[in-house]
């Protein structure tokens, strides 16, 4: 099974999120992207029971705090998991989200305070093993520093362009190379 897990403020009926189900669903291969709390323990919580109660193997694909979560996971589970522009100190880059954030997917708002952001560092990954990391970056990410996960994930498998933006525009040249990945 592939879970998807989406970015900070975002959604699982994100583009990405839609993009990846079609190709899997093409493929035969399950796949769940949920919609995840802006709470990190709510969200950590829901993606451990998805996890736990699966009968598949299961693989992940994160973007952006989806990709931090991802860490985390793979770590605690020993799973396999692709990391879209992931944030790698996600404690220091959404401090300055804090206050009334809006979801992309339907505009409502939720308050985003210093505890959220705090408790962002019980999840933070020490000893994960970087062969089960593929890395996905474009130097154009105008949120993240794609240098971070790149000194971060030094051996991991790593593919690093030029320009894009922080969605990572052209995620479908990637499909074969990630579904052969999580194989």
């Amino acid at each position: 099974m592939i879970l998807y897990i989406h970015g900070f403020g975002s959604s699982a009926e994100g583009t990405k999120s839609k993009q990846f189900r079609e190709y899997f669903k093409n493929l035969g291969e399950s796949f769940i992207a949920p919609l995840l709390s802006y709470i990190p323990a709510l969200a950590i919580g829901t993606l451990e029971d998805i996890i736990e109660a699966s009968s598949e193997d299961v693989k992940i694909i994160g973007s952006s705090l989806g990709g931090f979560y991802s860490m985390y996971l793979a770590q605690k589970y020993n799973l396999k998991a692709v990391l879209i522009n992931p944030s790698i100190y996600p404690e220091i880059t959404l401090k300055r989200a804090i206050g009334h954030g809006m979801s992309y997917y339907d505009n409502s708002t939720y308050e985003w305070n210093l505890l959220h952001v705090e408790s962002l560092k019980k999840y933070k990954t020490d000893k994960l093993n970087q062969k089960n990391i593929m890395l996905l970056l474009q130097k154009g990410d105008d949120l993240l520093d794609y240098k971070e996960a790149e000194q971060f994930l030094p051996d991991s498998m790593m593919f690093i362009e030029e320009g894009g933006s922080h969605n990572f525009e052209g995620i479908e040249r990637y499909y074969e190379k990630i579904e052969a990945f999580l194989k």
